[in-house]
């Protein structure tokens, strides 16, 4: 691996021997835990001491830049990274130290996906007589802001601490807003005190993407006494932050508290903007509550805040998105009757809604209504419309839809043609969207990833997976890759008709090509090698996986071995288990319930026992012992079973007097009544009352056997603990 390759993953794996880092997520001291405690940060806040922005305004990129020379030729080498030599990397250290500040910040904004960015980042901060420019690191956490790529994110703040770099609000908002894009809300709401313990003040800004986090969390409650703490220290409320709130009261169907709060912003020195108001509609659009809706654009005439045009386009999108066409078109006349021009942008929302209710008639009917108003239907509205009769299963005539496209001066583009495909493949004319997609240089479009995956799925449902793989191979020559779902669709399908060997084969041109084949891709194809009695086959790939990084996960061994307790290979069953341990891979329900039920089904119960000495201090499962015992009774082995019943007397649980009872009826069921009646004594002493159904059977039995005085005892146990005998 190159050097530029591996340097991510260096980095991810440094330790941080950090207080922020440790208290980010609010670990540090659980016992002294006090309520809202981020909310500290708030105290530091000085009105008459207000942080400059010079800093958030400095990473702005320029065009210019994303296309100088240098720039190009940087972004160029960092595409050829797959294929890294020391002459390239050479090229790219010399191109580096020529790079200005500003120009490196262009390289990683060039970057399509933000991970290469981030190797990029790391690789260049490792190089000799070369040191980030602080705008760097703020260009860096700006790209991340964006994704969920929040350890990344992390991790370059906590370097920028280490470096001696400045860091303002606007750098720690970028790390709450990634944890927040990956669903962690309690890690976001720990910036505030990394920013607490590191002494930067808030600012507003900062103060509302908590609002927002929290709102999109669902924690309203927090947010409102996060605002009242900021009112407090006297950061004073602003639109955007009102607006926060609306968003959290419409979330938790308090519409009226959203009402009431718009009309108390301009007491509280706040006037509501339109996205105030439009807030609020889209919960009515989604209620299909028309009258409110009408209360609310009156109220925002009141407020100053004309109707235009995109008001309007705003409700018909709003109503559209809901399903609700006819209050959408509705809307439009009312727009037009107020002298609004609807444009395309308005009736190609109204198209797309009345598609998916399948109303095609009514699709034609706007369409013709668009050109008497002379707005003439654009690319998007046409491949709408293609989109429904494809969807109404219409095709000849989506095909005349395409054509009417070159007539109006439109082109149709690689979204209309991937609809009219999709069509095609759903009506099982399969070789026909093959044929398109053959032509489509003829025709003036280029096909992407989804235009092929739409075909692949195609012939893949039609079980022609020989001309599937081919159009993944077509894909892959062209650059685009397919994702780990769609391949693992075709080797599930390979699999399944015992084609293992090509499936492998396919997975290993993917990997080749720079495909994300992932842990699930190797586990399809393990399985099939299993299916196929290829026990060696299947090993070998699960090498493989390791050879490739590929580290095999808990679905993989438990596939492994189960299909090796299918063919009574408990010792390597044993020994690969071992080594899943040892590579710090720990059980879960799923393969504790597999191993119990093979090992037992084979009688190997000493083995189960020294296996499971070894599994549950890593990973802890509460009803082990009683599902061993359950299924030993289900194949017969009842001695071995009755042997383990004190593992689950200990702790005397609902659970336990279930597995008692299988126990019991068990031995009824091979007429051993004097065993059964040895099991309720034994649930007695543990305080746990036995079946009296069950018990009643257990008593006739000893009866007829002669055995009155277990029987008589047996009766008088329910008396003795105030029940009443079942007999």
């Amino acid at each position: 691996m190159s050097s530029f390759g591996s340097c991510l993953s260096h980095s991810l794996s440094e330790k941080w021997s950090d207080e922020e880092e440790a208290d980010i997520e609010g670990t540090k001291s659980r016992q002294k835990y006090v309520k809202d405690e981020e909310f500290g940060v708030l105290d530091l806040y000085n009105k008459n001491c207000q942080q400059s922005g010079e800093y958030d305004r400095r990473y702005e990129i320029d065009e210019s830049e994303l296309r100088h020379p240098l720039v190009r030729e940087i972004c160029r080498l960092v595409g050829l990274r797959l294929t890294w030599n020391p002459d390239l990397e050479g090229q790219m250290k010399n191109l580096l130290r020529s790079l200005k500040p500003r120009q490196v910040c262009a390289v990683l904004h060039s970057q399509d996906d933000e991970r290469v960015a981030l190797e990029f980042f790391y690789w260049a901060d490792r190089q000799w007589r070369y040191r980030h420019d602080p705008v760097v690191y703020y260009a860096m956490l700006q790209i991340l802001g964006k994704t969920k790529l929040c350890e990344g994110t992390r991790r370059i703040l906590l370097l920028m601490r280490r470096r001696g770099i400045r860091r303002t609000p606007e750098v720690f908002r970028y790390l709450m807003i990634s944890y927040s894009r990956a669903g962690k809300v309690r890690h976001a709401m720990g910036v505030l005190r990394m920013m607490h313990m590191a002494g930067v003040q808030p600012n507003l800004s900062i103060c509302n993407t908590a609002l927002h986090v929290l709102v999109m969390g669902n924690r309203l409650d927090k947010a409102l006494r996060f605002l009242k703490r900021m009112q407090i220290v006297g950061i004073a409320p602003d639109v955007v932050t009102y607006n926060c709130l609306i968003k959290g009261y419409c979330n938790f169907n308090q519409v009226q508290d959203a009402i009431k709060l718009i009309e108390d912003m301009p007491l509280r020195g706040c006037t509501p903007d339109k996205v105030s108001f439009y807030t609020v509609i889209n919960y009515f659009c989604k209620e299909k509550n028309i009258s409110e809706i009408q209360v609310l654009l009156e109220k925002m005439m009141a407020c100053n805040l004309l109707l235009d045009m995109v008001t309007y386009n705003n409700l018909i999108h709003m109503l559209c998105k809901y399903g609700h066409s006819d209050e959408a078109y509705g809307f439009l006349k009312e727009a037009q009757e107020r002298g609004f021009r609807v444009d395309k942008v308005g009736y190609t929302a109204l198209v797309h809604s009345l598609c998916r209710e399948g109303r095609i008639d009514r699709v034609e009917e706007i369409v013709d209504e668009m050109f008497e108003k002379n707005c003439i239907p654009d690319v998007v509205t046409y491949s709408a419309v293609v989109n429904g009769f494809c969807r109404a299963g219409r095709v000849d005539e989506a095909k005349k839809k395409l054509q009417q496209m070159y007539k109006n001066g439109y082109k149709p583009n690689t979204v209309s043609y991937t609809t009219l495909l999709k069509g095609l493949c759903q009506i099982g004319r399969i070789s026909e969207a093959r044929d398109m997609i053959d032509k489509s240089e003829e025709e003036w479009w280029t096909p992407n990833a989804i235009t092929y995956s739409v075909v692949m799925h195609g012939f893949q449902r039609a079980g022609k997976l020989s001309e599937a793989c081919d159009v993944v191979r077509e894909m892959l020559m062209k650059g685009l890759r397919p994702n780990p779902a769609e391949i693992n669709l075709l080797l599930v399908s390979l699999c399944r008709e015992g084609r293992t060997d090509e499936a492998k084969k396919f997975m290993q041109e993917c990997l080749s090509k720079g495909c994300d084949v992932n842990v699930v891709n190797f586990t399809t194809v393990i399985q099939g090698h299993f299916q196929k009695d290829d026990l060696d086959g299947a090993l070998s790939l699960l090498d493989d996986m390791y050879l490739v990084n590929k580290s095999p996960d808990i679905v993989t061994y438990t596939t492994i071995v189960d299909a090796m307790g299918r063919r009574g290979k408990f010792e390597e069953a044993t020994e690969l288990i071992k080594k899943m341990l040892g590579r710090g891979i720990h059980p879960n329900p799923v393969m504790y319930r597999m191993i119990i039920h093979r090992y037992c089904q084979n009688g190997r119960v000493e083995d189960l026992l020294k296996l499971l000495e070894k599994l549950l201090p890593k990973q802890p499962y509460q009803t082990a012992y009683n599902q061993v015992i359950e299924k030993l009774c289900r194949f017969g082995y009842v001695t071995e079973a009755y042997s383990l019943l004190g593992k689950v007397l200990r702790t005397a649980s609902r659970i336990d007097a279930q597995t008692c009872h299988v126990l019991l009826q068990s031995y009824l069921n091979r007429e051993n009544p004097l065993l059964a009646y040895k099991v309720a004594c034994r649930m007695f002493r543990r305080n746990l009352i036995p079946d009296p159904k069950l018990c009643k059977k257990v008593s006739k039995k000893l009866t007829l056997d002669g055995n009155i005085k277990e029987a008589d005892s047996l009766m008088v146990q329910f008396v003795v603990r105030g029940f009443q005998s079942p007999c």
